[in-house]
C-alpha cells in the first residue's frame, strides 16, 4: 500500500540533516529506549570552545529545518524564516545555531515510526516520554557536539517548555533563555483540547492500536485531520478568524446545500497539509508529552523549581493567545528571579503569532543574545 502519511523515513533524502547516534537511553518513567538517534541541523561555524552555540527548539509539528527552502528531504520550508543567516538576529557570522528534531519526532529523530531493534516500527510498543526525556536527549546531543554551555536556548510553545526545562535542570549550561508563548505547566484547558486531539487519532479505525505501519494501513489520516482542525482553532484568535472568513462561503459553494464555508475550507487545507509531512504516532506521543509538562513536578512545586534558575531569561507572550494566554507568561515573569520583564507581542494571529510575527520575534532573539553576552 502506498504510504499516505508524512514524516521522514530511513532511506529518504537526508536534506540538510545531520545525525547523532546516542545509544541506549533511560526514560523518566523507568523504561529504556535501546537506541536513540537525533536528527539536527546547524548554521554558522562553531568557535573552538563552542561558546557561540545557540540551541533553537521547535514546537509540536516543527522540526530541525528552522531556515531554508523546501527541497530534497524537506517537504516544507523553514518554520522561522528570516531569523538565521548573515546579519539576521541569529547572525551566522557570529553564532553557531543548532536545531534538533525532538525525541518522539518524525523527521529523523527516533520516534514511534522508527525501526526498533527487530526491524519493525515501534508503533504500539513506543514508551511514554516526557518533556524532561526530550531535554535529556538534547543534553546528550550537546555533550556529543562538545557544547558545555549554550550561549542561549530559544523556544516557543512546546519549544518554550523545553527551553524552560533546560534552564531549570541545567542552570550552569544555559547562558540565556527566550521563553516565548509558553508556561510553567500544562493547564487543564490545554490538556483538555489536547486529549480531544489524541482521541480523534486513536479512535480512527486506521490507527490499528498504533501499529498502522505493520498493518500496511494508509494511517489514521481522518483522525489526524480532525486533531489538526481542533488544534488550529486554538492556535488562531477568534477575532482573526471572524475578520478573515466571517460567514463567507468557499468560492461558489453553497453551505445550505452541502457546500463549505470559507473557514471550513481553510481548516481542510491545514489538515491535508499536515498529513503530507507528519506522522500520526508522533502527533500522539508529542501531544501526550505536552500534557506531562510541569517544571515543578518532583521539585517542590513551580515556585521552588523556578527559584533555582540562574540564566538571564526573557519571557514573552502574544496578546491574543488563547491557548497559552498572557497570564501564564506573567506567572513565569513573576516567579523567575532572572526574568528581565515580560515582553508582549501584539498580533491578531493568536498563538501562531510566535511563528508569524518574525520582526518582533527577531528583536526578542537579539535581546536574548545580548543578555547572554552581558552575563559573561
Amino acid at each position: 500500500m502506498t504510504r499516505r502519511y508524512g514524516g521522514w523515513r530511513e532511506g529518504d533524502d537526508p536534506g540538510r540533516r545531520q545525525f547523532a547516534d546516542l545509544g541506549s537511553f533511560p526514560l523518566e518513567m523507568g523504561e529504556r529506549l535501546p537506541a536513540v538517534r537525533v536528527a539536527y541541523e546547524t548554521w554558522g561555524t562553531p568557535a573552538p570552545d563552542r561558546s557561540n552555540a545557540v540551541l533553537v527548539l521547535h514546537a509540536l509539528t516543527g522540526d530541525s529545518h528552522v531556515e531554508g527552502e523546501p527541497g530534497p528531504g524537506h517537504v516544507t520550508g523553514g518554520w522561522w524564516p528570516g531569523l538565521i543567516g548573515p546579519d539576521a538576529p541569529l547572525d551566522t557570522d557570529r553564532w553557531w545555531v543548532v536545531a534538533p528534531n525532538i525525541l518522539g519526532g518524525c523527521q529523523g529523530t527516533t520516534g514511534p515510526s522508527s525501526a526498533a531493534p527487530d526491524g519493525r516500527a515501534y508503533g504500539s510498543r513506543w514508551p511514554t516520554i516526557t518533556v524532561r526525556d526530550q531535554v535529556e536527549v538534547e543534553r546528550a546531543l550537546a555533550d556529543r557536539l562538545g557544547i558545555q554551555r549554550w550561549a542561549a536556548v530559544l523556544g516557543g510553545s512546546m519549544g518554550g517548555m523545553r527551553a524552560l526545562e533546560w534552564a531549570v535542570t541545567y542552570p550552569s549550561r544555559v547562558g540565556s533563555a527566550l521563553l516565548l508563548a509558553t508556561g510553567a505547566a500544562a493547564t487543564a484547558d490545554q490538556i483538555g483540547t489536547q486529549t480531544a486531539q489524541v482521541l480523534a487519532i486513536t479512535s480512527d479505525p486506521a490507527w490499528h492500536g498504533g501499529d498502522y505501519l505493520a498493518a500496511d494501513s494508509p494511517g489514521p489520516l481522518t483522525g489526524m485531520g480532525v486533531a489538526r482542525r481542533v488544534a488550529h482553532l486554538t492556535y488562531r484568535s477568534e477575532t482573526e478568524l471572524d475578520l478573515r472568513f466571517g460567514r463567507q462561503p468557499q468560492d461558489d459553494e453553497d453551505p445550505l446545500h452541502g457546500g463549505r464555508y470559507a473557514v471550513q475550507s481553510y481548516l481542510d487545507h491545514h489538515a491535508e497539509k499536515l498529513a503530507r509531512r507528519f506522522d500520526p504516532g508522533t502527533y500522539v506521543t508529542l501531544t501526550r508529552a505536552m500534557d506531562t509538562h510541569d517544571v515543578g513536578r518532583g521539585r517542590g512545586g513551580v515556585p521552588a523549581a523556578l527559584a533555582g534558575v540562574t540564566a538571564p531569561t526573557l519571557v514573552a507572550g502574544i496578546d491574543t493567545d488563547r491557548l497559552y494566554p498572557l497570564r501564564l507568561q506573567e506567572e513565569l515573569d513573576e516567579l523567575l528571579p532572572t526574568s528581565d520583564g515580560l515582553r508582549v507581542v501584539g498580533s491578531p494571529y493568536g498563538h501562531d503569532g510566535f511563528l508569524i510575527e518574525v520582526d518582533a520575534v527577531g528583536k526578542l532573539v537579539t535581546e536574548t543574545l545580548a543578555m547572554s553576552l552581558a552575563a559573561r
